[in-house]
């Protein structure tokens, strides 16, 4: 019991939170001194808040955003006004490069004579996301983390080149030291390892400064945006993407985490339902280029990327792909705006799965809108949460889209954590992105598009299976007390600062 009382104390987690209550209580202290002034201390605060009011209003953000961050600033002037000068306003730490891909004028084509909705999100994402749609590339749906843990194995062990892998959580346990022994044979072999994992999201989950560890073995490491002990919006903007890219050629994305809640290995809410995507040829080469990107800003490299282009085989495999990245740090909301634009242009179904359903007015209008037209809209939200609070948010939502048709299931077994979308049986998207606002507009995310691809059956398969063992949700279930619903209220409006 001493031994674990001592681990705590030293553990950089609570080292960094005593730091940041101490600048809390500072800052409180400097706001009582400054006090003794009077009212010129109260002016020079209200011109202030006038001045950050009217970028809050001014600005390009979400309204509910805005409305999150109006009211603190009103209500209590000289805190709220603080706190958004300290985590209200965007971090430029990390630029946006240009990521050098051409999209082929004959798959676009070829898109457009198939199918315009398509092609027109297609190429929104080319001219807004530098990201082209891709054919001839083979996909390989993943539905739970144990098959996506077997095959990520099996691809790790084929690697003659190199192997990038970024990931916002790794665990120490039986999923990550298998791939670690893979991972040291492979550096053996001269293999090129690198790896970047999230410093936020792995402070609990691995020891202080793990890349040294790794480097000692052989293997390139580094962690995104570091934890230090300084209130600042910078700690908002995580690494949230899951990519595994092998030679160039083999390319794993979704929702798993290198850590073993993630393959069942033990529960911590329920079953833990999560998925995959695996890609084999050219469409690998963009979430290659994902990770370079973000590889040279943390390490301050230009590397020759196309030192790291394979020669691709010309598959015969139907459908096309599109990976695709997006970052808080540009005007352009990627991965809503994929959303959205699916939600709009569907004909008959659309299918979500989403550990949280935290949404803004545009996102919550275009799935009511769609219901009531006559889609068949349907949404499975996890049947045990892993952060109560969150969750609450989620079922704030639930009343008045079910009011408008849509269908809302909660995963019985567990929790859910795919990022799913499906649209009229042949389009899909997998990868990163939570419906929640953090996802939306704070992380740097990542998903691939599909379009007629052999994978699509089987998520359909896969997203009605599941169904099957889910709750559906009606209005008599979103019947709870007064004070309930006060509180859900209270939590949706400051939904996006969460």
């Amino acid at each position: 019991m001493l031994k674990k009382t001592l681990d705590f104390l030293t553990h950089r987690i609570f080292i960094v939170g005593i730091l940041l209550i101490i600048q809390l209580i500072v800052l409180i202290l400097i706001i009582n001194k400054f006090e003794e002034y009077g009212w010129y201390f109260y002016f020079v605060f209200y011109i202030i808040g006038i001045l950050a009011l009217l970028k809050i209003i001014n600005n390009k953000s979400n309204p509910s955003y805005k409305i999150a961050w109006i009211i603190p600033v009103l209500t209590i002037p000289i805190f709220g006004t603080l706190f958004y000068m300290l985590f209200g306003n965007k971090s430029k730490k990390y630029a946006v490069i240009n990521k050098k891909l051409v999209q082929n004028e004959n798959t676009i084509k070829k898109i457009k004579d198939i199918d315009l909705n398509f092609y027109n999100q297609a190429n929104y994402l080319y001219q807004n996301a530098n990201y082209p749609v891709y054919d001839s590339t083979y996909t390989e749906y993943l539905e739970i983390g144990e098959k996506y843990y077997k095959r990520l194995i099996e691809e790790l062990k084929k690697a003659k080149k190199y192997i990038f892998m970024q990931y916002f959580i790794i665990q120490e346990g039986k999923f990550w030291n298998e791939i670690l022994e893979v991972l040291k044979q492979k550096v053996e072999e001269g293999v090129d390892v690198r790896i970047i994992y999230d410093d936020i999201g792995c402070i609990v989950t691995l020891p202080n400064k793990y890349y040294l560890k790794l480097k000692s073995l052989g293997i390139k490491a580094c962690s995104f945006n570091k934890f230090i002990p300084v209130l600042t919006a910078k700690l908002n903007n995580r690494d949230h993407r899951k990519i595994t890219i092998i030679d160039g050629i083999v390319g794993i994305t979704g929702g798993i985490n290198l850590a073993d809640e993630y393959i069942n290995e033990y529960q911590k809410y329920g079953h833990w339902k999560d998925n995959g995507i695996l890609l084999k040829g050219k469409a690998t080469w963009s979430l290659t280029i994902i990770f370079l990107t973000l590889w040279d800003h943390i390490n301050h490299n230009n590397e020759d990327y196309n030192l790291f282009k394979p020669t691709y085989e010309d598959l015969k495999v139907k459908g096309f792909v599109q990976p695709y990245d997006d970052n808080p740090l540009d005007e352009e909301r990627v991965s809503e705006t994929v959303c959205l634009n699916l939600i709009n242009k569907a004909k008959k179904n659309i299918y979500i799965t989403t550990p949280y359903l935290i949404i803004d007015n545009e996102l919550e209008n275009a799935l009511c809108i769609a219901a009531k037209s006559g889609i068949d809209v349907r949404i499975i939200t996890p049947g045990i949460p892993d952060k109560k609070i969150v969750n609450e948010v989620t079922k704030a939502y639930y009343n008045n889209l079910l009011e408008s048709g849509v269908k809302i299931y909660e995963y019985s077994k567990g929790f859910i954590h795919a990022k799913t979308f499906l649209v009229d049986d042949e389009i899909a998207t997998i990868g990163t992105v939570n419906l929640d606002y953090r996802s939306l507009y704070l992380h740097f995310e990542c998903g691939v598009l599909m379009f007629q691809t052999e994978a699509i059956k089987y998520i359909k398969k896969d997203l009605e299976e599941t169904i099957k063992i889910s709750k559906e949700i009606n209005l008599n279930d979103t019947k709870v007390s007064l004070f309930t619903n006060l509180k859900r209220a209270i939590l949706k409006l400051f939904a996006p600062l969460m």
